[in-house]
């Protein structure tokens, strides 16, 4: 007999929705576009961190699509041939996302190193310009989606593509003005190392962060052992076992448990428990479904966790 409950929880309004999708848009726009002239610019000018900035970018228009498509199948209604809904969409997303970054990262910091060893003269006006551009746009794009950055792992994944993107326009810039006064070549691809590295660092955080989430890993900052002795505190309960808990997105964290009761208790006695165990692991634990499966005197391990 399995008992399940859940809270109703205050969904973002649909006008929140809109705007977020608006600002992924606007960005998508405007990074194709940014794209674009630095590809042109990058082969024109014969720049390797101007192509780099280009392709970096190109990564943003794909991560910004698949944040935008995340975004929109996340809002769609569960079925009875998708229960759960796509509501790990945007996790799925920061992950692609996250991994893209690293991949591209290694391949400049390959090619980089390759052209050190041959620098070749550079057309820097042309990567001065583009630079600006690339700061500007992306800049304003950053300023679009900050807001839903800060509560949301898919945003914050389109929000970092976008960020170092106007870091590494920067720093192209600079490598443009030392490459037009000092006519200093080799800079193009050391700035090229630089952007790379910082690409895998960004990254590797929010590809950890993602990948415990599909994976379904204990959340971070909850431990299964504090949960098992909080409940055992309750007088009705003898044992709490076979425990999994993961979560499902950002907003929802999910536990299920077989709970062996003292007494041969009743429905009603168990769901007046069953209250007192979701307020206990609502509050302390921030768990916000849980699903209970009673047992009075079962032959069942009784291990915490039991290997399914």
């Amino acid at each position: 007999m399995g008992r399940s409950h859940s809270h109703n929880h205050n969904h973002s309004h649909s006008h929140n929705h809109d705007l977020k999708g608006r600002n992924l848009l606007i960005s998508i726009v405007l990074n194709i576009i940014i794209t674009l002239a630095q590809a042109i610019g990058g082969f024109i000018s014969g720049s390797l961190s101007l192509l780099s900035d280009a392709l970096h970018n190109l990564s943003d228009v794909i991560s910004l699509i698949i944040s935008y498509i995340a975004a929109i199948l996340s809002k769609k209604s569960a079925s009875l041939h998708k229960t759960f809904g796509y509501k790990r969409a945007e996790i799925l997303a920061a992950f692609i996302n996250a991994a893209t970054l690293v991949v591209i990262a290694i391949f400049l910091i390959i090619e980089a190193i390759e052209r050190f060893q041959n620098p070749q003269e550079i057309e820097s006006n042309l990567v001065i310009w583009l630079s600006l551009l690339g700061i500007a746009a992306n800049g304003f794009s950053v300023l679009l989606i900050k807001r839903d950055a800060k509560r949301n792992m898919n945003m914050k994944s389109a929000y970092l593509h976008l960020f170092t993107d106007m870091l590494a326009s920067v720093a192209v810039l600079i490598g443009g003005l030392l490459m037009k006064f000092y006519e200093l070549y080799w800079v193009d691809s050391v700035l090229t190392i630089v952007i790379g590295i910082y690409l895998i660092y960004i990254s590797y955080d929010l590809l950890k962060r993602s990948f415990k989430v599909l994976m379904l890993f204990t959340p971070e900052g909850i431990q299964v052992e504090s949960i098992v002795d909080e409940l055992q505190q309750l007088s009705s309960v003898k044992n709490v076992h076979h425990i999994h808990l993961w979560q499902l997105n950002e907003k929802e964290i999910h536990l299920e448990a077989h709970i062996d009761f003292n007494k041969d208790i009743n429905l009603s006695e168990f769901d007046a428990i069953l209250i007192t165990i979701e307020e206990i692991l609502e509050t302390k634990f921030q768990i916000n479904h849980v699903n209970i499966q009673p047992e009075y005197g079962k032959c069942d391990a009784k291990e915490v966790i039991v290997q399914d």
